[in-house]
């Protein structure tokens, strides 16, 4: 077996600064490396130099064609493909790409999901290259990450309020950084690790299951024989046909400097996770959809189907997407990490607690960041958080909190040096980043240098929920940079600010078990929200003090708002009718022709026996008998049902009121006629299955 060198094989498919530095002259580095840090753009003679240095390079590594790759409001993301070809002299063949094609390309914006922002015959939209992430070769073409706008200007992506986002917390954490006296850094940046979380399981019983080929889930299955009660799957031994899977995987993304770094096996059967090394937050999202798009091409390869749906099996763990949240400066430095001076400790607090502030203000805003009609399937079961949105810090760090709060950690700064602040913390200096047990039950858990955040679905595209936290921790740093600047005596007034916010924002912090039951009655006595589904949680995006955060920072207009919680409803009832109408087709296709052929086969014997005068009750055929016959006419009633409230559905026009109808009449309609098939599927023999079960389907891969 061949030896695979890491480090001359990262990032060997992307136009990075390494090759930037050999390629262009010192003058066109340095306008670039400017428009990377939201410097000027590039002038249009030096993009001119960019594109025809980017355009060898790409030739060089084998590419044909380029193409703007874009995140539009589908979920996942889009490419055309232009050829390098271009006509020359007497018919012949020249490569050319201008600079015109590396800053701006065109595409039909009514043929992407728009929420009204785009009638069907206004069709232009445009893709604009974001410098700050690199471009890369894959599969033959030159892929420049882009957003996507309208013609106006909307934005239509996912990508556009991320970057936004980002500009308004640099803002807003560079104000606070003045505050304590740094004239160093240039930028603060909001750093991501995002885990990944999914499935591998043979294509052969893939292609046999057709709620898994049109929903990404099983709509039907009784558990397995034996699930993750023993424990015994989590961080086991790699199987040898998924270690080659991963194997490939990691130099695939190696190639294309995504810093995968961590893979294991994880809970539930046939479950795995593949966690990358932090990096800015627009890159690390860019990384994450390239990620599951590789996983999904480097599966099939090996006769395997990768799945990202948060809950394809019912009776195991879901999978999720933890993402890890923090901040950095260009200098490098962790602005969440506790600090081993006064100064660095009080600046650490401040951030804490803006943090824990903007948690508490924007509880609507993180859960609906997060949800969708496949998520709300795994958020509150066993091994997600609920709905309800909480702060797990630790004893220590609460403590120190509660200190503050209560004044019993007295505030005193050196006179002779006004920029150090020491806040009496005797203990925080040498606060280890571990200094608590992790909390597996939390929405948002503080992990030494940074806040996870587990609520994030594993087939979700990042940016949404991290847009949403940098534009929530901006809002609150806003507020605190303007009770701070300009006051005389700045130590004192700090620490009102933080005993204030501690006071006001304690009720978010919760250090227990999120999955009881006393929480959910504790969370309601402190007033936190419970938004349980999808249907209950989107439609708080457009509330008045939403749209006033958005269009405060410039992230989003009122406009855009609207838009997206109609593509995001929409897309929620879309995908529940897909799961209806799978449900009634395998039904009627599948399951009842294997039903009743079972019966049929049942009351035969049952006949043969009789006929033959084989002396018995017969108990066993009477008993499988009475309760086929039970079940199936269940069962062909709970069909019928589903069939109807299907059919009501389309009399609601509104989107809003079609979703409600989803939630409530077609979700459960669609549980139940599932309920009543996995009770008759234990009952049925190997040879009349409609279609592969729990035990195939989870051991497939041997």
């Amino acid at each position: 077996m061949s030896q695979i060198n890491v480090t001359e094989i990262f990032a060997s498919h992307v136009f990075n600064d390494a090759v930037m530095k050999e390629r262009l002259s010192k003058e066109v580095y340095a306008s670039v490396k400017r428009a990377m840090q939201g410097g000027a753009a590039l002038s249009v003679k030096d993009a001119k130099v960019v594109a025809e240095a980017m355009k060898n390079w790409a030739i060089e590594k084998g590419a044909t064609h380029f193409t703007h790759w874009f995140q539009p409001m589908t979920g996942i993301t889009a490419e055309k493909h232009d050829g390098f070809i271009d006509l020359g002299e007497n018919g012949t063949a020249i490569t050319k790409f201008s600079e015109k094609s590396l800053v701006r390309g065109e595409s039909d914006a009514s043929s992407f999901p728009t929420g009204g922002l785009r009638a069907t015959f206004e069709a232009r939209g445009y893709t604009v290259w974001d410098p700050t992430s690199y471009a890369f070769v894959k599969d033959g073409s030159l892929y420049i990450p882009t957003a996507f706008c309208s013609y106006g200007g909307e934005a239509l992506d996912k990508k556009t309020p991320l970057l936004r986002s980002m500009e308004s917390l640099n803002k807003e954490a560079m104000r606070i950084l003045k505050l304590f006296g740094d004239t160093t850094t240039k930028r603060v940046l909001p750093t991501v690790g995002a885990e990944q979380e999914y499935f591998l399981i043979d294509k052969s019983v893939y292609e046999k299951r057709r709620d898994l080929i049109y929903c990404g889930r099983t709509l039907f299955g009784a558990p397995a024989s034996k699930g993750q009660e023993l424990d015994d799957h989590y961080c086991g031994a790699i199987k040898p046909r998924i270690a080659a899977f991963m194997k490939e995987l990691d130099e695939e993304l190696w190639k294309l400097g995504v810093y995968a770094k961590t893979k294991h096996n994880e809970v539930a059967p046939s479950q795995h996770e593949l966690a990358p090394i932090f990096t800015t937050a627009n890159v690390a999202c860019d990384h994450n959809q390239l990620t599951m798009e590789i996983m999904k091409v480097v599966a099939n390869r090996h006769g395997l189907v990768c799945l990202l749906h948060e809950k394809p099996f019912a009776s195991v763990s879901g999978s999720g997407k933890h993402d890890n949240w923090s901040l950095s400066t260009d200098l490098g430095e962790n602005l969440l990490e506790p600090g081993n001076s006064s100064a660095t400790t009080a600046r650490f607090l401040l951030f804490l607690v803006a943090i824990i502030s903007a948690v508490d203000n924007n509880q609507d805003l993180l859960r609906l960041s997060v949800a969708s009609n496949s998520n709300d399937h795994r958020l509150g079961a066993s091994e997600a958080p609920p709905a309800i949105i909480s702060v797990y810090l630790g004893e220590n760090l609460e403590g120190i909190l509660s200190g503050i709060e209560n004044g019993t950690i007295s505030e005193y700064y050196n006179k002779k040096d006004p920029s150090e602040i020491k806040l009496g913390i005797s203990l925080l200096p040498s606060f280890a980043n571990d200094s608590a047990d992790r909390n597996r039950t939390s929405p948002i858990a503080f992990t030494g240098n940074k806040f996870e955040f587990r609520m994030v679905g594993s087939s979700e595209n990042i940016a949404c929920p991290n847009f949403i936290l940098n534009t929530i921790v901006a809002e609150e740093l806003s507020k605190i940079a303007d009770q701070l600047e300009g006051v005389k005596d700045f130590n004192s007034k700090l620490n009102s600010v933080l005993q204030e916010k501690i006071r006001k924002h304690k009720r978010i912090l919760f250090s227990g078990n999120n999955y009881s039951g006393a929480w959910q009655k504790e969370a309601a006595r402190r007033g936190l929200l419970n938004l349980k589904t999808t249907a209950v949680a989107l439609p708080k995006f457009t509330d008045a003090k939403n749209i006033a955060l958005f269009k405060k920072h410039k992230v989003l207009t009122t406009n855009e708002i609207k838009s997206r919680l109609e593509v995001l409803l929409d897309n929620y009832v879309k995908h529940v009718k897909i799961e209806a109408r799978t449900a009634i087709d395998m039904a009627r296709k599948q399951i009842v022709p294997s039903l009743l052929g079972y019966q049929t086969f049942v009351i035969e014997a049952f006949m043969a026996k009789s006929r033959a005068g084989v002396p018995g009750k017969y108990k066993l055929e009477e008993d499988l008998i009475k309760k086929l016959s039970k079940l199936s006419d269940l069962f062909h009633d709970k069909l019928e049902k589903l069939a109807k409230d299907l059919s009501e559905m389309e009399k609601h026009t509104a989107i809003k009121l079609k979703a409600d109808y989803c939630e409530s009449v077609i979700i459960p309609s669609l549980n139940s006629l599932r309920a009543c098939y996995d009770e008759i599927e234990p009952l049925l023999s190997e040879e009349f299955k409609p279609f592969p079960n729990y035990d195939d389907i989870l051991y497939s891969v041997k």
